[in-house]
């Protein structure tokens, strides 16, 4: 700790840079860096080297290599390339591989050599090659920009949703341009080239000639340009050794440095850090490194061998043949705790720790000197701020155990930030182990999330160390361990050495009833990899027959399919896979399988009763359903049949199946109704009026009403009507028909079978009171004095009520009386009533 900022490097008065060493590499490269092409991706991100990239012969010995290792060196995949020429590599945001080949092709892998897909550049960069290509990243997301050599510009903002713009040419452009750029305006990707000492911006419509604000008109022409990170500044590198800094924008000027190196540089990119005010480039050549800021002054660093330097959020990594190192600006915490001879709040709490571990009276004095400030919950914050950016855990302890020290002598110091920096610190440190190889720093840390984190462990198959981290973390199983189980048996299943037996066992003793996991998905990707029986063994611990039933129709596993679904109870999964069934089989199978499901079978016949009733007929005739069959046709001579013919042929064929189904009721019923519509249909004729497919009673009764009385009553013997019915309905159609004289003379006719209350009822209901008295007379006596009481003639009906002593009756004859009007009716039959309880 005494020589903790011996490695610091200070740019201006404002700013101290550092150079330490993250990994020794292992990968033990026999090539020289320069002779590669190389790919890093941000975020500490894998490494990806295409070996023999420029060599002429095409030998198979001679073949490229491509291979992948991670931060640290260690090898993730290779694989000996048989494509095309690659002019560039480039990580996407998800970590996949893209190989820019020179006619346009771009090849995506992923982090172990595995091939996904690929995709073109369009045909105009098939014909003219491709000369430069470019990686980029916007709010879109991946993009690719390519220069052909016709001279042009084509770009996608977004590999994922292609879509290819010609960018606009730029007026007598001869030659390739010295150096270019993609830049991210309000929303819109454009590039800035430079020819010579002139710089162009190309937009999606037109090219303009631009000049950077500020910079010396003795500056030359440019040979290098840099974007940061988050694509807000720009610098420019010219040949007699200017170096301009400003906005992407090229409205602002941030700096101009000259150093003393003219040559062209390998490299140059920024090192910036979030939320601080200076801003620096690194350039590198061959055998030197140079920091240039605001100020005047630049910090130099000798290169051993050949470098390639990556980009980050809050600095620069920077690789070569043994080490891999981080460049980057002490964040203001750190440099506030560490630099030499600091009273800062937090390095007085450092030492007052140091002096307690001592047991020195000291730490007493430190602690009173920060409390007289009233600055001891600063120094906590500081020194848990400083230890997430340290990389070293020994610092990273030193720092959080003053921080607990410091925070015991508070009485309300929130812990929530010691807490969660302690969590995050263990993590960190546990992805940047050599053998994971991800040297995140804090701030790259909160940017990517924890989420982003946990896919790339996932990405890498680091199943045990994600698994920990979400424990650790406490992260909702859904969001956490549940959904790395899933991914883990994803991957299972690709293990083609060993038996579907022992995988599916695998899965299910790993897995179990996890929330949030679906076996689907897995047996899915099963499928995908040719192991259809590891699918079908995985579907049986899917719970949700609706996940399984899609699957396994796709693999071809239809009467699976159908058992499932009904199992499932669910009809209209059933009515999913018979209707599959119906498209993928023939006539006869398709019945046959139906024959063997009930269930299913039973169900298609609903189906079909709505919307193909000839194949249910087909399904009645192979199963000799004669009974179904006569409803059938029954059914289809109303629905089908407009003509009468028509309607009296099908139901003609129904009563031949209902004698062959030896319903002999439903066979006469069915007869019956034909002759019923042919007299229907003869009557229509001869009265020209509608009769057809009125009921018998509706004919009978519209007869009646029209008069037609002979017709009624050829009706009521030829279909046999019943005598009470047949008396019901004449009597309440012409009642209707006020025929009241008729009526007297069917009542007369012979004796009624429904007696003659019903006359009284009927005269009533139409407000004949006068009709109705003269059937009151014919009532029989049990019903007299209901017939009184419905013609309004209370006397009587009381009189006919104390002749029968029916006590019943005499008060359904005073619950019809008011007092107003029928006093003498009330006294008469509560002296009746009087009479009978004293007998």
């Amino acid at each position: 700790m005494a020589c903790y900022t011996a490695n610091w490097d200070p740019l201006g008065e404002e700013a101290f840079y550092r150079k330490f060493e993250l990994y020794s590499m292992a990968w033990n490269l026999k090539e020289d860096l320069r002779d590669c092409l190389v790919a890093a991706a941000p975020y500490g991100g894998p490494i990806a080297l295409l070996k023999n990239n420029f060599r002429k012969e095409k030998s198979p010995a001679s073949r490229p290599l491509l291979e992948i290792y991670s931060a640290s060196g260690v090898p993730l995949a290779s694989v000996l390339w048989k494509s095309g020429q690659v002019v560039q590599l480039g990580w996407t945001a998800s970590e996949d591989l893209l190989c820019i080949q020179e006619d346009g092709t771009v090849l995506i892998y992923n982090l172990f050599c595995e091939f996904k897909r690929h995709f073109s550049m369009g045909n105009e960069v098939l014909q003219n090659h491709v000369r430069e290509a470019k990686v980029f990243h916007t709010e879109y997301g991946t993009g690719v920009a390519i220069l052909t050599g016709a001279h042009r510009f084509s770009l996608t903002t977004n590999i994922d949703d292609l879509k290819l713009r010609r960018m606009p040419e730029v007026p007598g452009l001869q030659k390739l341009p010295s150096c270019w750029a993609v830049l991210s305006q309000d929303r819109v990707t454009i590039i800035l080239l430079a020819v010579g000492q002139d710089l162009y911006l190309l937009d999606n419509t037109s090219c303009s000639v631009v000049t950077p604000p500020g910079i010396s008109p003795h500056a030359g022409a440019y040979v290098q340009m840099s974007v940061s990170f988050n694509y807000y500044y720009l610098a420019l590198f010219t040949d007699t050794g200017s170096i301009w800094m400003g906005t992407s924008s090229l409205k602002e000027k941030l700096g101009e440095f000259s150093c003393d190196f003219r040559a062209p540089p390998r490299q140059m990119v920024w090192c910036t850090r979030p939320r601080s005010k200076q801003r620096a480039v690194v350039v590198a050549w061959d055998r030197r490194l140079l920091v240039a800021g605001n100020s005047k002054e630049c910090i130099q660093f000798v290169l051993d061998e050949d470098s390639y330097l990556v980009p980050e959020l809050d600095g620069v990594r920077i690789f070569s043949r043994t080490t891999h190192e981080f460049l980057h600006e002490i964040p203001e915490a750190s440099e506030e705790i560490f630099k030499i001879a600091s009273m800062a709040p937090g390095a007085l709490l450092l030492e007052a720790q140091r002096e307690y571990e001592k047991q020195s009276q000291k730490a007493d004095e430190y602690l009173r000197e920060i409390k007289d400030q009233n600055l001891l919950a600063e120094a906590v914050r500081q020194c848990i701020e400083a230890a997430g950016y340290e990389h070293e855990p020994e610092t990273q302890k030193s720092l959080l155990r003053a921080a607990s020290f410091g925070k015991c002598f508070l009485d309300k110091f929130p812990p929530e930030s010691f807490v969660r920096t302690c969590r995050d610190l263990r993590v960190l440190n546990a992805i940047r182990d050599y053998q994971i190889g991800i040297p995140l720093t804090f701030a790259q840390y909160k940017q990517l999330t924890i989420e982003v984190l946990l896919d790339r462990l996932v990405l890498r198959r680091l199943y045990p160390l994600a698994i920990k981290i979400c424990e650790y973390l406490r992260l909702s199983e859904f969001q956490g361990v549940s959904r790395i189980l899933a991914h883990w048996a994803c991957y299972k299943v690709q293990q083609k050495d060993k038996s579907d037996e022992e995988v599916a066992h695998a899965i299910n003793q790993k897995l179990g009833d996890t929330p949030g996991i679906s076996y689907s998905e897995i047996a899915a990707r099963a499928y995908d990899c040719g192991r259809t029986e590891l699918a079908i063994k995985l579907l049986e611990y899917e719970p949700r027959s609706g996940e399984q039933v899609p699957l396994l129709l796709k693999m071809k596993k239809s009467q699976l399919a159908l058992n499932k679904a009904i199992e499932s109870g669910d009809t209209d999964l059933v009515y999913t896979v018979v209707l599959h069934l119906k498209n993928e089989l023939n006539r006869g199978t398709f019945f046959m399988t139906l024959q063997k499901q009930p269930v299913a079978l039973s169900l298609y016949r609903q189906f079909c009763k709505h919307q193909e009733l000839e194949t249910l007929k087909d399904l009645y005739n192979q199963d000799d359903d004669h009974q179904e069959l006569g409803n059938f046709h029954v059914h289809s001579s109303y629905s089908s049949e407009k003509r009468i013919e028509g309607r009296v042929a099908a139901l003609q064929n129904a009563v031949d199946e209902y004698y062959k189904a030896k319903n002999e009721f439903a066979a006469k019923a069915t007869e019956d109704q034909i002759k019923l519509l042919r007299m229907q249909r003869r009557l229509q004729d001869e009265l020209d009026k509608p009769y057809v497919d009125d009921s018998l009673h509706d004919t009978v009764y519209s007869l009646i009403l029209d008069g037609n009385h002979k017709r009624a009553e050829q009706l009521y013997r030829d279909f046999r009507i019943p005598d009470k019915r047949f008396w019901w309905l004449k009597i309440g159609a012409l009642a209707e028909r006020e025929d009241w004289e008729e009526m007297e003379k069917f009542s007369k006719s012979k004796k009624s079978p429904i007696g003659y209350l019903p006359f009284v009822e009927i005269c009533m209901k139409h407000h004949n009171r006068h009709e109705a008295k003269k059937y009151g007379a014919r009532v029989t006596p049990e019903q007299r004095v209901k017939a009184h009481i419905l013609v309004r003639e209370l006397d009587q009906a009381a009189d006919a009520a104390i002749e029968h002593k029916n006590e019943n009756e005499m008060n359904l004859v005073l619950s019809k009386c008011t007092a107003a009007t029928d006093s003498s009716v009330v006294e008469k039959i509560n002296r009746a009533k009087a009479q009978i309880l004293k007998k």
